[in-house]
C-alpha cells in the first residue's frame, strides 16, 4: 500500500480547487493473468479517465493523469491479491491491494470511500451442500450455475459402518455396538469431516437428509450454528440436476442466506471469544491485524478523534476540531481489515444493535 497524506488532508481533499479526484477499482490477479493483459486493462481505464478530464482546467487534469500513470507503472505485479483500488488527486494518492473480488468501477470527483469498494464486491452466491443417505454422505460446492462434488473420505468410511445395514434402512435403526450406535459413529465421522471442510471453504452450509437421520444429526453435530437450513427428504437417487433444482429457490433468496450466514459467523465467534464489538474494541483488534471478517451496519458512521496511541480511537464530541477529527472512522477500520487480507460485509440497520452496530470476527 502506498499512501501519502498530511494532518490537513480531510479538509484539503474536500476543497474544490484540489479536484479532479479519480477512483479506479478493478480486478487485479497477476498470478492468474498475463501481465500484458492487466496492463492493457489499466491503460484502457486511463484513456477513459483522460477523456473525462478534458472538462477540467488543463494543468490540473494533466497533473492527475501524470500521477495516475506513474501509479500504474509502479504497481506490484508480484502480489497474490485479487483486486486493486487506486485513488489520485492533485494532492493525494493511495493504492490498496485487496483479497476480495470486485467489479470494475471508475469515478471522477466522487469521494474515495471503501464503502463504495465493498459495494462493488462480486457476490458469487457460493455455498456447500451436505447430503446424507442411509448408506453414505456426499458434499458439494455450489454457486448460482454449478454444483460440484467435493472429494472426501466420508463415503468410504460410511460403507465400513453400513455394509451390514439392510438396503431398505435409512436410519440405521437397531444397529448397535457396545456403548455406541452405528448411526452415531457414521454421523460423528461426517461431522468431524465438516471441521476441515468448513475451515477450508468458509461458505453457507445446507444439510439434506431423511427425517430420522436429520433429527439424529442435529443432536450430535457441532456445526448447527453454521447450517443455514436443514432440508428433509430422501435423496439417494438425486442427480446433480435434481439437487440444483432443490437449491434453486434458496440461492435465489440469497440476501436471506447471506444475512443468516453472517450473523451465524458473528455468534460463533462470540462463543469462541474471537469477536470484538463496538467501534473502540473493533479498532483495537483491527489495528493488531486480527480481523478476518468485519460486519457493519450499512449506514453506520463514526466521527472520531485519535487517542493516545494508534490502537485507541475515541468518539468525537462537538464542536469538532477541524484539523484532527476523523469524519468517518468506519472507512479507516475497513481499510485495516482489507489490507490484512480480511473481508468486509454490510448488513441492514438494526441488525447489530446488540453488538454496537459493528462486529469483528478474528482469525
Amino acid at each position: 500500500m502506498n499512501t501519502q497524506t498530511t494532518p490537513l488532508l480531510p479538509p484539503v481533499i474536500e476543497a474544490a480547487h484540489y479536484r479532479p479526484a479519480v477512483s479506479v477499482i478493478m480486478p487485479f490477479e497477476p498470478k492468474m493473468k498475463y501481465k500484458k493483459e492487466l496492463i492493457r486493462s489499466l491503460e484502457m481505464a486511463s484513456d477513459k479517465i483522460e477523456e473525462e478530464l478534458e472538462n477540467y482546467p488543463g494543468e490540473l487534469g494533466m497533473l492527475v493523469m501524470q500521477k495516475l500513470r506513474a501509479v500504474i507503472k509502479n504497481l506490484d505485479f508480484n502480489t497474490f491479491k485479487k483486486s486493486i483500488a487506486i485513488y489520485v488527486s492533485p494532492v493525494f494518492e493511495k493504492v490498496l491491494y485487496l483479497d476480495i473480488e470486485v467489479e470494475e468501477n471508475i469515478s471522477i470527483d466522487g469521494p474515495f470511500q471503501l464503502r463504495n469498494l465493498v459495494e462493488n464486491k462480486k457476490q458469487w452466491r457460493k455455498y456447500l451442500v451436505l447430503l446424507i443417505t442411509g448408506k453414505e454422505s456426499r458434499i458439494y460446492s455450489g454457486n448460482a450455475q454449478n454444483l460440484v462434488k467435493i472429494v472426501s473420505d466420508t463415503p468410504h468410511a460410511a460403507y465400513g459402518y453400513t455394509q451390514k445395514v439392510p438396503e431398505s434402512s435409512h436410519d440405521f435403526s437397531g444397529m448397535r455396538e457396545p456403548g455406541e450406535t452405528v448411526t452415531d459413529k457414521f454421523l460423528q465421522h461426517i461431522d468431524n469431516s465438516l471441521d476441515i471442510i468448513l475451515t477450508a471453504y468458509q461458505l453457507p452450509l445446507f444439510v439434506l437428509a431423511p427425517e430420522k437421520i436429520l433429527r439424529h444429526f442435529k443432536s450430535i453435530t457441532k456445526h448447527t450454528g453454521e447450517v443455514i437450513e436443514f432440508i428433509q427428504g430422501h435423496f439417494e437417487a438425486a442427480t446433480l440436476s435434481d439437487l440444483k433444482e432443490i437449491m434453486g429457490p434458496l440461492v435465489n433468496a440469497w440476501d436471506r442466506v447471506r444475512h443468516k450466514y453472517l450473523m451465524n459467523q458473528v455468534k460463533i465467534a462470540g462463543c469462541k471469544n474471537k469477536l470484538a464489538t463496538g467501534m473502540r474494541d473493533v479498532w483495537l483488534e483491527a489495528t493488531a491485524r486480527k480481523g478476518r471478517l468485519l460486519v457493519v451496519e450499512k449506514n453506520y458512521k463514526y466521527v472520531a478523534e485519535p487517542g493516545n496511541s494508534d490502537e485507541i480511537i475515541n468518539k468525537a464530541t462537538r464542536p469538532y476540531n477541524a484539523f484532527s477529527y476523523v469524519k468517518d472512522a468506519i472507512d479507516d477500520v475497513m481499510e485495516k481489515v482489507l489490507d490484512n487480507g480480511g473481508d468486509v460485509e454490510f448488513v441492514k440497520e438494526g441488525t447489530l444493535n446488540d453488538y454496537g452496530q459493528i462486529a469483528l470476527v478474528q482469525y
